[in-house]
């Protein structure tokens, strides 16, 4: 009889709810970028999840008719499949320049979803970019969960920590019934605070 393989004690149990992390430091985000420069479907997926809070699935839902005469600043409208509520796509500087890049080095009609699957027509699953984002942190030595929400969670760490928008406006984009839900949702940590209240009021 064969033994089974011991279990991982740090594993999830089946259907346990796993919460992942934001990519926290621009450093790390920059070297995903740069792993990703030779698969520009991948890196436009990437660039666009990290610089919108949207989810994945809606994410994996936009057709390229939608975005291929898009200008740096457009508005997007977008309904979120989760919630069946109105949402916007942004397509800021960053995401124009690699969604251009991405778009002339492909041959995809108007009505391809934009992360089209290199297997038929469809577009890519969540479950494959859950695959894909743990590789791509895996590859450079990132500690830590990672998943579908990271790119989510990604764009609201780094709005709060690099930006300083507030917690209000990030909970407004994820349409969260507090701030403290988007502070517990981000994994916000006890340094953040402490940096807080070693700022000198005098």
């Amino acid at each position: 009889m064969r033994e089974s393989a011991p279990r991982n004690p740090n594993a999830p149990g089946k259907g346990a709810y796993v919460t992942v992390d934001p990519i926290r430091h621009i450093n790390h985000i920059r070297a995903i970028i740069e792993l990703l420069q030779g698969n520009t479907r991948n890196r436009l997926l990437f660039v666009m999840g990290i610089n919108n809070g949207l989810r994945v699935t809606d994410l994996l839902r936009i057709r390229v008719k939608e975005v291929k005469t898009a200008k740096a600043g457009a508005i997007i409208p977008i309904r979120e499949s989760k919630t069946g509520k109105k949402n916007i796509l942004v397509i800021n500087v960053a995401v124009h320049k690699t969604l251009n890049k991405y778009l002339q080095e492909t041959e995809l009609l108007d009505n391809d979803f934009l992360f089209k699957s290199t297997r038929g027509r469809g577009a890519i699953k969540s479950g494959m970019v859950n695959k894909l984002i743990k590789k791509w942190t895996a590859s450079i030595n990132l500690k830590g969960r990672y998943g579908c929400a990271s790119f989510r969670k990604t764009w609201g760490y780094i709005q709060r920590t690099v930006y300083g928008v507030g917690y209000e406006i990030i909970a407004k984009r994820f349409k969260h019934s507090s701030p403290a839900v988007t502070m517990r949702y981000l994994g916000i940590e006890d340094r953040e605070v402490y940096n807080t209240l070693m700022n000198d009021i005098e």
